[in-house]
């Protein structure tokens, strides 16, 4: 699969197009003056406790404060709560762990007013951005993300990843992550470190270690709510994420993202440095690579695929709803039901692509077009679940209720992607409604009767919409002449398709516009 970043940066935001086989799959917006990412690490400052939910809020210095939960202060909460204590009183040897003694596993069945006290200062991880009006989701667990590995303090655990098969490879990684892990650091081994030397592993794990010596030294100085260790930017964390090596070019279009993206590939991927290229041509680079066009075909809320099948897509404040249409299917299979099945596969394998190029989390409801048969109900199931294999979000696909509707529940971590396809409509101005071209007739000649008088003008060109000209032109004893023999003045009506419905113009005989 042939692969290409397309990063384009402005003054408010920076957007990143993913593209797989020139087709746009993901896209995502980072807005310059967002002050909280996930991964962000921030010191927070308990402001108040809501022991009906059993969650608190937190003031983190933004002006939304966050949502923590009992339950998402995590099993390492009194060893986070000691290094917090001994870090910000200036304890050196916080830097390693290496001699810090791990806390008991904190308690799942408690409350947290029991734990937390108004005003008391906490360490937390931003663990969903704000979305709508709620504010960022506060996470007690701590953990640095790298190219190869997870770090995860205050444990001693290795977990590899389940898409690692080999059960030679995942013992092969275990023994090398045993060789290099520090005490009182637990690993997670994420699957683009299959195949990789214990040269590599130590250097990415050297980097985490770093980020969080930086970060124990910040806390002597912390006095209040603040960002003490941020995540990478949105372009640098894309990159770590999703590099592989069937990534053909990164294509950026401003010198500051150019040599960001070089830092960061020449730290996690030094061979690829070469794919990383500066676009210098006059066209916009989303323009130049397509990615404009597929955005406005791909946004909005019908969707047609090329067979002719469409999709409809709604968003609500609790979940998403796709509506499955086979609209002017082209391919006629042999009956109704082996036709349901085609266009079902077909959406199937676009509704996968939009939940990653929307970013849709949370609950998603698709109501497929129905089929009587198990094993069709199944072929699709089981197509769905191969194309969300793409997807690196964590999901669930439940197979088709009797109704013929297909659930999916998708990791929500930031708010979707919303691009505004549509444009307002120059006759009503987005209001929906226009004026009726009686009331229009009306002005015309409120108008005229006001430059007859006031003005004194005898010789007039009116320019209007073909229908309106029509309209006051046609028959014997149409409304122009009636306006004449009114007004005593030498009246042209000439029309303009440019015109919209509404819009009209007066002109004197020298084509000189007259301002009403």
């Amino acid at each position: 699969m042939n692969k290409e970043l397309i990063i384009s940066a402005s003054d408010s935001d920076v957007q990143i197009a993913l593209l797989e086989d020139k087709q746009l799959v993901e896209l995502h917006r980072e807005k310059k003056n967002t002050q909280f990412v996930v991964g962000d690490v921030v010191i927070g400052k308990v402001r108040k406790i809501m022991p009906g939910l059993n969650a608190a809020f937190i003031d983190i210095g933004d002006e939304k404060d966050g949502f923590l939960h009992y339950l998402d202060l995590g099993p390492q909460y009194n060893s986070v709560s000691k290094y917090l204590r001994l870090a910000m009183n200036g304890d050196a040897s916080m830097q390693t762990l290496e001699n810090f003694k791990i806390e008991p596993v904190f308690e799942k069945n408690g409350n947290l007013s029991n734990t937390l006290k108004v005003g008391q200062f906490l360490i937390g991880q931003i663990a969903k951005e704000p979305i709508s009006t709620k504010g960022p989701k506060i996470s007690g667990e701590i953990s640095f993300a790298g190219r190869y590995l997870v770090l995860v303090p205050f444990s001693n655990k290795i977990s590899i990843s389940q898409k690692i098969k080999s059960s030679e490879e995942r013992s092969r990684l275990r023994r090398l992550i045993q060789s290099i892990r520090p005490n009182n650091f637990g690993l997670i081994v994420r699957t683009v470190a299959e195949g990789k030397s214990v040269a590599e592993l130590d250097s990415d794990l050297r980097l985490l270690l770093d980020k969080w010596s930086r970060m124990t030294v910040k806390l002597k100085t912390v006095n209040s709510p603040q960002l003490i260790e941020s995540e990478l930017s949105a372009t640098s964390a894309l990159l770590r994420d999703v590099l592989t090596d069937d990534f053909n070019t990164i294509y950026c279009d401003t010198e500051d993202i150019y040599n960001e993206v070089r830092d960061c590939i020449r730290t996690i991927a030094p061979d690829k440095i070469d794919i990383v290229r500066l676009y210098k041509m006059d066209t916009p680079i989303f323009e130049q690579f397509g990615v404009q066009r597929d955005i406005r075909r791909a946004f909005g809320r019908i969707v047609t695929i090329r067979s002719g099948v469409y999709l409809y897509i709604e968003h609500t404040e609790a979940m998403h709803v796709i509506d499955v249409n086979s609209g002017n299917h082209i391919k006629a299979g042999t009956g109704q039901e082996d036709t349901a099945l085609q266009v079902n596969i077909e959406s199937a394998k676009e509704i996968a692509r939009q939940l990653r190029l929307r970013d849709m989390g949370g609950i998603v409801i698709v109501d497929f077009v129905d089929m009587a048969k198990a094993e069709h109900r199944r072929e699709l199931y089981e197509v769905m679940t191969e194309e969300m294999k793409k997807d690196k979000a964590r999901h669930t696909i439940l197979p088709l209720s009797k109704f013929g509707l297909m659930q999916i529940t998708r990791q929500r971590v930031r708010p979707a992607v919303e691009v505004d396809v549509q444009e307002k409509c120059p006759f009503c101005d987005g209001t929906g409604t226009i004026k009726s071209s009686l009331v229009v007739v009306d002005e015309i000649e409120s108008n005229l009767r006001y430059l007859e008088s006031s003005q004194q003008e005898r010789k007039l060109t009116v320019v209007t919409h073909p229908y309106i000209q029509a309209y006051l032109t046609k028959g014997f004893k149409s409304i122009r002449r009636q306006w004449q023999r009114k007004y005593k003045m030498r009246l042209t009506i000439n029309p303009s398709e440019s015109y919209n419905l509404l819009e009209y113009k007066f002109f004197t005989p020298d084509g000189e516009e007259v301002q009403m």
